[in-house]
């Protein structure tokens, strides 16, 4: 079995990085660049950065902030918000990203992820899906959560698989910022239905809520913001205690 991935998230707006609850309320949790070398000395997996507003403003993503970021980090560093097209992706690559993640412009133009992933490699392109439970299924929103599609999150996540997406960010927005836990049942139907890794999003509260989403939800990764962001945690506590439940994790 792969090690199972801790993933600090930082979502950015102006500059700072912000954590909200279901997508809105966002309140300042420090400076991107100083909470980069941080989670990179504590032995995180990977370290993804989101400009949450690029997309919804109809602006690029800040490229200097991306080159910041990265010179502080040494693991994988995943980068999205604002993308719009191959020529985008390049450039956040060439600022230090190793992958990147699409959502907005995935949607509104899949053959993007096509594209992408034949330049750049399938392990470059990460599609990220923001989903709210809709009665008895789950819907894709896009710009930043603004914005419904109409679009069922499991068919979603079965077209970006076979458009060459290497990954899947499966983020709950009814779990977002919430710290009631991850959607399991969401995660477990998107981690069965595709053969590329899923990272679960949304409801980090404890180590505990980690566990839950890699056995019961088989995730291969976790996105966590607010319990590192405060201090309630650090990844080093996470991974003692995946190890202590026999979650296999790096150290």
């Amino acid at each position: 079995m792969l090690a199972k991935r801790i993933i600090p998230c930082l979502d950015v707006k102006e500059g700072r990085v912000v954590k909200g609850t279901n997508f809105t309320d966002l309140r300042d949790a420090g400076d991107p660049v100083e909470l980069a070398r941080k989670y990179n000395a504590q032995g995180a997996d990977e370290l993804v950065f989101l400009d949450i507003t690029a997309s919804v403003e109809k602006r690029g993503i800040m490229l200097e902030i991306v080159r910041r970021v990265a010179e502080q980090v040494f693991i994988p560093f995943t980068v999205g918000g604002g993308i719009r097209n191959i020529r985008d992706i390049r450039d956040l690559l060439k600022a230090g990203a190793d992958k990147v993640t699409l959502n907005t412009t995935a949607v509104k133009k899949p053959e993007v992820i096509f594209e992408a992933a034949e330049q750049f490699g399938t392990q470059c392109i990460v599609a990220a899906i923001d989903a709210k439970k809709k009665e008895n299924s789950w819907e894709v929103y896009i710009k930043g959560g603004r914005e419904p599609t109409g679009i069922d999150a499991l068919e979603w996540a079965g077209k970006v698989e076979k458009l060459g997406a290497g990954e899947i960010l499966i983020t709950s927005m009814d779990r977002d910022g919430t710290k009631a836990g991850y959607d399991i049942e969401l995660t477990a139907a998107i981690s069965g239905l595709v053969n590329i890794p899923v990272i679960a999003s949304g409801g980090a509260c404890s180590p505990e809520s980690l566990a839950r989403v890699f056995i019961h939800g088989r995730a291969d990764g976790a996105l966590a913001a607010s319990i590192f962001h405060y201090g309630k945690y650090t990844v080093e506590e996470v991974k003692d205690f995946l190890l202590s439940k026999h979650i296999e994790v790096r150290i």
